[in-house]
């Protein structure tokens, strides 16, 4: 079975409770009136209260397994179970996807 595609406004967080925020793009492939979310996106972070002497807040997350059977634009979309890394100046721990649209699955 597969999850749910993530889109422009899905609400995934950092590890410590930043906003990121996708910025699409390719804009065609829209799920409930929203871009898609692709591995050639830019997902970056707003708010991260972590520290620097702890490797620095959370700047953008890089995903590194996106569906695999499911593109857009040629691109693989990310699921809600797709894995990536948030990044500051050091890698600082998985996303959070915390809610997503319910309608499109893919794997």
């Amino acid at each position: 079975m597969g999850a749910f595609l993530l889109h422009v406004g899905a609400t995934v967080m950092c590890p410590h409770a930043g906003q990121v925020q996708t910025t699409p793009g390719n804009p065609r492939v829209k799920v409930g009136g929203q871009p898609v979310a692709t591995l050639a996106d830019q997902y970056l972070v707003s708010g991260c209260p972590f520290p620097p002497q702890g490797g620095g807040p959370c700047v953008q997350v890089k995903w590194l397994v996106p569906a695999v059977r499911v593109r857009a634009g040629g691109q693989p979309v990310i699921l809600q179970n797709s894995v990536g890394i948030s990044m500051g100046a050091a890698p600082l721990g998985p996303p959070q996807v915390v809610m997503t649209q319910v309608r499109v699955r893919g794997t």
